[in-house]
Protein backbone atom coordinates (compact mmCIF):
# COMPACT_ATOMS: atom_id res chain seq x y z
CA UNK A 1 0.00 0.00 0.00
CA UNK A 2 1.46 3.36 -0.94
CA UNK A 3 1.59 6.42 1.31
CA UNK A 4 -0.70 8.17 -1.18
CA UNK A 5 -3.64 5.99 -0.05
CA UNK A 6 -3.21 7.17 3.56
CA UNK A 7 -3.40 10.88 2.81
CA UNK A 8 -6.32 12.58 4.57
CA UNK A 9 -9.18 13.29 2.16
CA UNK A 10 -11.96 15.81 2.74
CA UNK A 11 -14.28 16.73 -0.13
CA UNK A 12 -17.76 18.13 -0.56
CA UNK A 13 -19.84 15.71 -2.61
CA UNK A 14 -23.06 17.74 -2.58
CA UNK A 15 -24.89 20.47 -0.66
CA UNK A 16 -28.69 20.39 -0.78
CA UNK A 17 -31.85 21.67 0.88
CA UNK A 18 -33.26 18.66 2.74
CA UNK A 19 -36.39 20.20 4.27
CA UNK A 20 -38.11 23.59 4.40
CA UNK A 21 -41.43 24.46 5.96
CA UNK A 22 -43.32 27.70 6.43
CA UNK A 23 -46.34 28.31 8.63
CA UNK A 24 -48.32 31.54 8.83
CA UNK A 25 -51.14 30.64 11.22
CA UNK A 26 -52.39 34.21 11.68
CA UNK A 27 -52.24 35.54 8.12
CA UNK A 28 -53.61 37.77 6.74
CA UNK A 29 -54.51 39.55 10.03
CA UNK A 30 -50.87 39.60 11.15
CA UNK A 31 -49.98 41.80 8.14
CA UNK A 32 -52.15 44.57 9.61
CA UNK A 33 -50.10 44.70 12.84
CA UNK A 34 -47.85 47.74 13.17
CA UNK A 35 -45.55 46.25 15.79
CA UNK A 36 -42.27 44.62 14.74
CA UNK A 37 -42.17 40.90 15.44
CA UNK A 38 -39.98 39.35 18.12
CA UNK A 39 -37.71 36.77 16.51
CA UNK A 40 -36.58 33.51 18.14
CA UNK A 41 -34.01 31.26 16.48
CA UNK A 42 -33.10 27.71 17.41
CA UNK A 43 -30.25 25.69 15.94
CA UNK A 44 -29.30 22.04 15.70
CA UNK A 45 -26.59 20.17 13.84
CA UNK A 46 -26.18 16.50 13.07
CA UNK A 47 -23.94 14.07 11.24
CA UNK A 48 -24.78 10.62 9.96
CA UNK A 49 -22.45 8.08 8.34
CA UNK A 50 -23.80 7.04 4.93
CA UNK A 51 -21.05 4.68 3.79
CA UNK A 52 -17.38 4.07 4.53
CA UNK A 53 -15.81 7.55 4.66
CA UNK A 54 -19.02 9.29 3.50
CA UNK A 55 -21.09 11.42 5.89
CA UNK A 56 -24.19 13.57 5.76
CA UNK A 57 -23.95 16.74 7.82
CA UNK A 58 -27.13 18.71 8.59
CA UNK A 59 -27.87 22.12 10.03
CA UNK A 60 -31.45 22.79 11.14
CA UNK A 61 -32.69 26.29 11.96
CA UNK A 62 -36.13 27.22 13.23
CA UNK A 63 -37.12 30.89 13.08
CA UNK A 64 -40.27 31.90 14.95
CA UNK A 65 -41.62 35.45 14.67
CA UNK A 66 -44.28 36.58 17.15
CA UNK A 67 -46.22 39.82 17.34
CA UNK A 68 -47.63 40.14 20.84
CA UNK A 69 -48.73 36.56 21.57
CA UNK A 70 -49.51 35.59 17.96
CA UNK A 71 -47.17 33.69 15.68
CA UNK A 72 -46.57 35.74 12.53
CA UNK A 73 -44.55 32.99 10.90
CA UNK A 74 -42.53 29.91 11.68
CA UNK A 75 -39.87 28.74 9.24
CA UNK A 76 -37.89 25.56 9.70
CA UNK A 77 -35.12 24.67 7.30
CA UNK A 78 -32.70 21.78 7.15
CA UNK A 79 -29.71 22.12 4.87
CA UNK A 80 -27.48 19.11 4.33
CA UNK A 81 -24.23 18.21 2.74
CA UNK A 82 -22.61 14.95 1.76
CA UNK A 83 -18.92 14.92 2.59
CA UNK A 84 -16.14 12.47 1.94
CA UNK A 85 -13.80 12.22 4.93
CA UNK A 86 -11.19 9.48 4.73
CA UNK A 87 -7.96 8.78 6.63
CA UNK A 88 -8.79 11.43 9.19
CA UNK A 89 -7.75 10.61 12.77
CA UNK A 90 -10.73 9.72 14.97
CA UNK A 91 -10.10 12.64 17.34
CA UNK A 92 -10.29 15.04 14.37
CA UNK A 93 -13.29 13.49 12.61
CA UNK A 94 -15.93 14.47 15.20
CA UNK A 95 -14.90 18.17 15.24
CA UNK A 96 -14.73 18.13 11.44
CA UNK A 97 -18.32 16.83 11.25
CA UNK A 98 -19.51 19.07 14.10
CA UNK A 99 -17.73 22.31 13.15
CA UNK A 100 -16.21 22.20 9.65
CA UNK A 101 -19.15 20.70 7.77
CA UNK A 102 -21.79 22.95 9.40
CA UNK A 103 -19.63 25.98 8.51
CA UNK A 104 -19.86 24.93 4.85
CA UNK A 105 -23.60 24.11 4.90
CA UNK A 106 -24.88 27.05 7.00
CA UNK A 107 -24.52 29.91 4.46
CA UNK A 108 -26.79 28.02 2.04
CA UNK A 109 -29.41 27.52 4.76
CA UNK A 110 -29.15 31.15 5.82
CA UNK A 111 -29.89 32.32 2.26
CA UNK A 112 -32.76 29.84 1.83
CA UNK A 113 -34.43 30.93 5.07
CA UNK A 114 -34.13 34.64 4.20
CA UNK A 115 -35.64 33.86 0.78
CA UNK A 116 -38.62 31.93 2.19
CA UNK A 117 -39.39 34.66 4.74
CA UNK A 118 -39.28 37.33 2.02
CA UNK A 119 -41.50 35.22 -0.28
CA UNK A 120 -43.95 34.85 2.63
CA UNK A 121 -44.46 38.63 2.54
CA UNK A 122 -42.34 39.60 5.52
CA UNK A 123 -39.18 41.71 5.70
CA UNK A 124 -36.15 39.42 5.39
CA UNK A 125 -34.58 38.03 8.52
CA UNK A 126 -30.81 37.90 8.14
CA UNK A 127 -29.49 35.29 10.52
CA UNK A 128 -26.23 36.08 12.28
CA UNK A 129 -23.03 34.19 11.69
CA UNK A 130 -22.75 31.20 13.96
CA UNK A 131 -19.55 30.13 15.67
CA UNK A 132 -19.96 26.39 15.27
CA UNK A 133 -16.83 25.77 17.32
CA UNK A 134 -18.45 27.39 20.37
CA UNK A 135 -21.73 25.55 19.65
CA UNK A 136 -19.80 22.25 19.38
CA UNK A 137 -17.97 22.88 22.68
CA UNK A 138 -21.27 23.75 24.43
CA UNK A 139 -22.84 20.51 23.17
CA UNK A 140 -19.84 18.48 24.36
CA UNK A 141 -20.02 20.14 27.77
CA UNK A 142 -23.79 19.47 28.01
CA UNK A 143 -23.25 15.80 27.08
CA UNK A 144 -20.45 15.49 29.66
CA UNK A 145 -22.60 17.09 32.36
CA UNK A 146 -25.54 14.83 31.47
CA UNK A 147 -23.29 11.76 31.62
CA UNK A 148 -21.85 12.86 34.98
CA UNK A 149 -25.37 13.48 36.36
CA UNK A 150 -26.80 10.14 35.14
CA UNK A 151 -24.90 7.85 37.55
CA UNK A 152 -25.75 10.13 40.47
CA UNK A 153 -29.43 10.10 39.53
CA UNK A 154 -29.54 6.30 39.27
CA UNK A 155 -27.72 5.92 42.61
CA UNK A 156 -30.19 8.18 44.41
CA UNK A 157 -33.08 6.15 42.97
CA UNK A 158 -31.96 3.08 44.96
Amino acid sequence: MSDENLQPVFQIQRVYLKDMSLEQPNSPAVFLEQEAPAIEVSLDVGATPLAEGIYESTVTITVTAKIKDKVAFLVEGKQAGIFEARNIPAEQLDPLLGIGCPNIVYPYLRANIADVITRAGFPPVHLAEINFEVFYQQRLQALTEAADAAPAASESAH
